[in-house]
């Protein structure tokens, strides 16, 4: 009976609305629980995903228009050499001929400073049956001579002055071999012009060769023009 009594009065101060207790109270906190938040999320996030999705799509709509190089054919990926002097312009200016042209094109030239060319080493070149039948490697001696008949292209040049017969080597110095060259290869020459002197016909040159981007060949080399 005793908790009923007090169970009733305590119920009837809280419900009452002439209750100075109730009167002075803050306002209740409310306990309805909202939904907009979880509903957000799950929205952001699939929207997010359709984003994606579609920015995928587009990427490989693009690759399929657009192959990558890795997906070119291997015959497709490598351009050639330029072509600044065939082999016909370099016959017109070096007197070598068969066996001993070695110069096959020139693919950069600037006038009285350089000129870089390339040697295609093949199997067939009249030297690999003796050096060596068992491991066909190309004479250091002649990537020298290669070298040098990159020089004299622009030794033999107008803007030069140089004489329009031939040039002899007068030295050579700071020599060294650094990789053996193999039929196959393509050995890319660049020979830069460091000092003339025109009154003797006497030049410095300093010279480097590659295949492959390495270095397989240095030097320097000085070089005396020949009369016309």
């Amino acid at each position: 009976m005793a908790s009923s009594v007090l169970s009733h009065s305590l119920f009837s101060t809280l419900t009452s609305p002439q209750s100075p207790a109730l009167e002075n109270a803050p306002p209740p906190l409310s306990v309805s629980v909202k939904q907009p938040f979880t509903t957000s999320r799950s929205h952001g996030v699939a929207a997010n995903f359709n984003k994606i999705s579609r920015s995928l799509t587009a990427s490989c709509a693009a690759s399929d228009d657009h192959p990558s190089s890795a997906e070119l054919p291997i015959e497709l990926r490598y351009p050639a050499f330029p072509t600044v002097m065939d082999i016909n312009q370099i016959r017109d200016i070096l007197p070598h001929r068969f066996p001993f042209l070695l110069v096959d094109r020139v693919i950069e030239y600037t006038p009285g400073v350089s000129a870089v060319a390339i040697k295609n080493v093949t199997i067939n070149d009249n030297f690999f049956p003796g050096h060596f039948p068992e491991r066909p490697i190309m004479p250091g001696v002649l990537m020298v001579e290669a070298m040098a008949q990159v020089g004299g292209i622009v030794m033999l040049q107008p803007e030069v002055g140089g004489s329009s017969s031939s040039f002899f080597f007068a030295g050579i110095d700071k020599v060294r071999f650094r990789k053996p060259v193999i039929a196959g290869d393509t050995l890319v020459m660049r020979m830069n012009l460091v000092k003339l002197q025109k009154r003797f016909g006497i030049a410095k040159l300093e010279g480097k060769a590659y295949v492959g981007g390495e270095v397989v060949c240095e030097g320097e080399f000085l070089m005396a023009m020949g009369n016309s």
